[in-house]
């Protein structure tokens, strides 16, 4: 994890039980720990920690509060971080994980901190044409690394049940969904999603994949080295299961169909004036990587709908998580609020892309 934006942690850790705790667990360690809490994410805390020699390591751990069913599972984090440790994959080695509530009052766990850089902007601001084209190429590499990954010799084999990923991921992501507007306390319903929960497991595409599924493939959730287009680390595992390697790619593809505004997109941008792929192009690159053939483009779309249906569904429970006052950080309302024109954006893609007779 990087030092990217860290501040002072609004509720801090007891950092003399952690480090007692940490003794032994991580040769070398040395107390007193100094712990700042990063900005930035809306699911599991996040903190630097420095110990008394100023070795710096980073702690996740799951949210104080009531969770939604299956949310913010740091010991699923820890399991496929510690088995992709020496595979082409680059992640953070991690040190231990804790499920004692008593040492900081939810189970957590702590990885070395990587040193580089959060390139938060899709459109990568600032940088030449070739730099960005370097970054885009990179990131291709390393989502192809991923779905290439033999889980049953990394011990992964059992991390996700096998067949039907669609459907199963879609009925998840429903009663997530729902568990947000229903009873006291509930957040206010979104039509569009209504209309998804209905249409989506009707329209699955044939056939069926797996591959290790990272879940949350976000530029920002990877670590670049301070000065090569190279990934040190990739973040943010939480949502990881065994899966279909096209609903990862197409969650991944999501900033070329999103704005800015609605979700850290670059949608309408000048892709080659920029240096960037267009999203065809960026598709087909990891097509070759992996050695599969140029994906049909109506699936592809219906890839790209569900995305946008399960980030709508992540975001809904952002809100209620603000809304009950569990959120992990001070804009979760205003992310959260993101869900409803997420799942507008989807259904008009719907609407666009498929047959009346299809809805």
């Amino acid at each position: 994890m990087s030092a990217a934006l860290p501040e002072t942690a609004s509720r801090p850790l007891d950092t003399g039980r952690l480090a007692e705790w940490l003794q032994g667990r991580i040769p070398g360690l040395r107390g007193p720990l100094a712990a700042l809490r990063f900005k930035g994410g809306q699911s599991n805390p996040t903190y630097q920690l420095t110990d008394a020699g100023g070795a710096r390591y980073v702690l996740r751990k799951q949210p104080d509060g009531a969770l939604l069913p299956s949310a913010h599972a740091v010991d699923r984090e820890y399991r496929v971080l510690h088995a992709l440790r020496g595979t082409g994959v680059p992640v953070a080695r991690v040190h231990c994980f804790c499920d004692d509530p008593a040492v900081v009052g939810t189970p957590f766990y702590v990885m070395d901190f990587v040193d580089g850089r959060v390139l938060w902007d899709p459109a990568l601001p600032g940088m030449q044409v070739p730099e960005r084209t370097a970054v885009y190429e990179e990131m291709n590499r390393v989502v192809a690394a991923l779905h290439g990954v033999d889980c049953h010799a990394v011990g992964l084999a059992d991390y996700g049940r096998p067949g039907a990923f669609f459907e199963r991921q879609i009925a998840r992501w429903t009663r997530q969904y729902q568990a947000t507007v229903e009873g006291p306390g509930g957040v206010e319903a979104i039509p569009a999603m209504e209309r998804l929960i209905e249409w989506l497991p009707a329209n699955v595409p044939p056939g069926d994949e797996s591959c290790l599924f990272h879940g949350d493939l976000r530029i920002d959730n990877m670590i670049f080295h301070p000065s090569e287009p190279r990934v040190l680390a990739l973040l943010d595992w939480e949502l990881s299961t065994l899966g279909h390697p096209l609903a990862d790619f197409a969650y991944h593809a999501l900033p070329w169909r999103l704005g800015a505004q609605q979700f850290r997109g670059m949608a309408g941008a000048d892709f080659a004036a920029l240096g960037i792929p267009g999203e065809r192009a960026y598709l087909d690159a990891y097509c070759r990587r992996v050695g599969r053939a140029p994906v049909d483009p109506s699936h592809w779309e219906f890839y790209l709908a569900y995305a946008m249906f399960r980030l709508a569904a992540i975001l809904q429970g952002i809100l209620k998580r603000s809304h009950d006052g569990t959120a992990s950080s001070a804009e979760a309302r205003e992310t959260g609020a993101r869900a409803k024109p997420i799942a507008q954006a989807a259904w008009r893609q719907v609407e666009a892309h498929f047959p009346r007779s299809a809805r």
